[in-house]
Parts: C-alpha cells; sequence; structure tokens
C-alpha cells in the first residue's frame, strides 16, 4: 500500500487544535445511527449508481466498508491528531471493487467515495462548530480537517486504483485465454455446439462472418492501438461487437458478422491514421466452418505479406488469392515474375502499375486512365514503354504477365 505522506511536508496544528481535532475524532467514532445511514445513502443515492444500490450484497459491503473506514480515520486522529492517515481498503470495499471491475462500472467507485466525502465533511463540521466557539481555532481546525480527509480520501483513491487496474488486468487476461482456447480448439475442427460457443464467446456463430489478423511490426506496440484497429475493422462491417482473441503480445484475430459487405475503402482510410498496424481480412459463408474458413484465409493472407515482404497495410484473401497460390514457393514465384516480365519487373513503378491496371480493366485504355487518375495519352506512353521491356509481345503472353505484375504488386519492389 501506498505509504503515509512524511510529517515534515504535513505542518502540525497547535497544541490546543490537536487536543479539538482528538475530542472530536472520538465524537465521531460514537456518531448517532443516523449519521451513518446519511454518509451510507450519500454514497448510493447519484442517478447513476442504481446499479449498486439494487444490489442489495454491494450495499451491505458498501455500509459495512463506510464503517471500517470511518473508525480507520477517526482512530488514526485520536492516536495523531491532525497527522496523515495512511490509506485503508477494507475486504468489503476490495470485494465491492472487484464486482465493479467485473460489471465494468469502476467510475461509480470512485463516484461514490467522493459522494461520502462530501456527506461525512458536513457532519464533521457540526461536530468542530460544537467544539470551539473561538473563530481561530475554529479556522484552524476546519482547514486541518478538510486536508485531512481530503488527502485520506484521495490515497484510498490512488490504492483503489491500482487494485482496480489489476483486478482489470487479470480479468481480461482470463477472458481472453478463455476465448482463445475456445477458439483454438474450433479453428483446429473440434467438435463443438455452434450454440453454446456463441454463448462463451458472446458472439453468434450462426452467421457469415468477416474475420482479420491485426498486427503490429513495431516494438512495444500498445494493445490498445490494436483495439482501436479492431473497432475499426468491426464499425466498416456494419457491425459494433467484434469477437477480439488475443494471439500474441501485438496481433490481434477478430471476427465480426458478415451480414453487410466489409468496406473496405473506408477501412483502407482510416487505418492510415493508425500507420503501425496493419491488417489482412478475408469473408466466409455461415456458421462454424465459416468463422474458421475466414480466419484462415486472413491467416494466409497474412503469410502471403510475410513471404513477399510486402509493404501493404491492408490486404484481403480476394485481392490476393492467386498470389497466395504462387507465393507457396517464393524462390519459384520471383523466378516467374522475372522470367516473364524482364526488364519490366526493375523498371518504373508507375510502368508495370499502368500496365496492370490496364490488363484489370480488360485492355480498357480509357477506363484504366480513369482509374490512374492520368491522361489516357500519358497511360498509352507508359503501356509503349512497357511493352519494350516484356522479354516476348504482351498480346501472345497476357495471362502470365497479369499474374506475375500482380504478384510483383504486392512485394517490397512494386
Amino acid at each position: 500500500m501506498t505509504k503515509t505522506p512524511q510529517v515534515a511536508r504535513w505542518p502540525p496544528p497547535s497544541p490546543a487544535v490537536c487536543e479539538l481535532f482528538r475530542r472530536g475524532a472520538e465524537m465521531a467514532l460514537s456518531a448517532p445511527p443516523e449519521w451513518l445511514e446519511e454518509i451510507d445513502q450519500a454514497s448510493l443515492s447519484t442517478d447513476n449508481l442504481h446499479l449498486m444500490a439494487d444490489d442489495p450484497v454491494i450495499m451491505a459491503a458498501t455500509r459495512r466498508a463506510n464503517r471500517s473506514n470511518l473508525v480507520h480515520w477517526a482512530m488514526a486522529n485520536i492516536e495523531k491528531p491532525g497527522a496523515p492517515v495512511a490509506p485503508h481498503l477494507p475486504p468489503d470495499m476490495l470485494s465491492t471493487a472487484r464486482e465493479l471491475v467485473r460489471r465494468d462500472a469502476t467510475s461509480l467507485m470512485f463516484t461514490a467515495a467522493r459522494a461520502a466525502q462530501d456527506a461525512a465533511w458536513q457532519r464533521w463540521m457540526v461536530i468542530a462548530f460544537q467544539l470551539t466557539s473561538d473563530p481561530s481555532e475554529l479556522r484552524e481546525l476546519l482547514s486541518v480537517s478538510a486536508r485531512s480527509i481530503a488527502s485520506f480520501i484521495d490515497a484510498c483513491m490512488r490504492e483503489m486504483t491500482i487494485f482496480m487496474k489489476a483486478e482489470h488486468d487479470q480479468l481480461v487476461r482470463g477472458t481472453h485465454v478463455d476465448r482463445r482456447e475456445l477458439v483454438t480448439a474450433i479453428l483446429e475442427g473440434a467438435v463443438v455446439s455452434a450454440q453454446q460457443a456463441s454463448h462463451r464467446l458472446d458472439y453468434p456463430l450462426n452467421h457469415a462472418h468477416h474475420a482479420a489478423v491485426i498486427w503490429s511490426e513495431q516494438a512495444e506496440t500498445e494493445i490498445g492501438v490494436l483495439d482501436e484497429a479492431a473497432n475499426t475493422f468491426a464499425r466498416c462491417a456494419g457491425s459494433t461487437q467484434p469477437l477480439t482473441v488475443i494471439a500474441n503480445a501485438a496481433t490481434l484475430w477478430v471476427w465480426t458478422t458478415g451480414d453487410k459487405a466489409l468496406d473496405v475503402q473506408a477501412l483502407q482510410v482510416a487505418l492510415r491514421k493508425l500507420s503501425d498496424v496493419r491488417m489482412t481480412i478475408a469473408t466466409a459463408g455461415h456458421g462454424i466452418e465459416g468463422f474458421r474458413r475466414a480466419h484462415l484465409d486472413a491467416l494466409a493472407t497474412q503469410g502471403v505479406l510475410g513471404r513477399l515482404n510486402s509493404p501493404a497495410q491492408v490486404a484481403s484473401f480476394d485481392e490476393i488469392r492467386l498470389v497466395a497460390l504462387m507465393a507457396r514457393d517464393p524462390e519459384a514465384t520471383l523466378q516467374f515474375i522475372k522470367h516473364t516480365l524482364g526488364g519490366l519487373s526493375t523498371a518504373q513503378p508507375s510502368l508495370r502499375r499502368s500496365l496492370r491496371i490496364y490488363l484489370s480493366a480488360g485492355c480498357n485504355a480509357t477506363l484504366a486512365a480513369e482509374r490512374l487518375h492520368t491522361h489516357r495519352n500519358t497511360l498509352l506512353r507508359r503501356l509503349a514503354r512497357a511493352e519494350e521491356l516484356l522479354p516476348r509481345p504482351l498480346a501472345q503472353n497476357q495471362i502470365h504477365v497479369a499474374a506475375a505484375l500482380e504478384a510483383l504488386s504486392w512485394t517490397a519492389a512494386s
């Protein structure tokens, strides 16, 4: 736990106020039940605290924690009036915090603590005005006690933040471990109940599926950046609840329902803001087999990018399907490219891209120029130069040239 602040940085109150503080702390220990009830109600009365107030177990634990903290603070000030009070997290407080972490409602703990602090301060002022009528003593007593109460609550909340973060991390790790075990079993072909698996994963398996492999090759990539990419992927598929599995420290496996077409262009634009993130995507049919197939296709696409040392940030299996077959033997693919393209394989990238787009446009120069956002005459000049570099006439070798250009477009040399 956090150590009590050094006394040297915390001037002690005057002897007279020390005695007043001690007497006030003794009065707080014997506070009437209605005072304690006011503090309890304050900590549970805010509109967004209905989750806590509606749960009798949490309510009972909150009451016990409030009393425990009051006793801890009062006893500390009876022993050393006005001195810093060490933070105190009673078991009831920790159990409530653990439950709020599980419900993804951690902010309620801090809201409740501040509300209870305000109510306790109101009651403490009543005690303070009963202790003395001397303005100077009262001013010092209120100043010292305000510092004491606020610093005690702040210290408790700092410790609570550390505790809740540790609980959240453990919960996330546990959740992802469970997910990964089940997902791995599905991917490896284990026979599982689609209904039960859907319930455990909180993801509907009886749909078509979009799958993504999201990763970063940069050192110390934060998982939050990959999560942001996963949510972007889901939004571009018209979904809000992707299934995410941590494959390793820098890789996520993600699925989202494929009922709507994936907006690949919007995805590519959005991911430019996450320059260190890369993604491969695939779409497959319904059910567990579609779930498995989509992932394996996305994984295969990632493998192709790796084997070809491709700089592409986003790649879909549909785009790379032909190249995936060719890239199973990278050395043979490289030889095919060099043999088919000759001098064009090392020429200016604009020449290769112009010819590739021209071929994909059905050899329609006007359409290709539109796709390239260039003038038709400029395109024709590039095509003529590209043909000069080919070892064989394009008209006799269109299919092979198109395949070689497609493969080369996914490599770092493109």
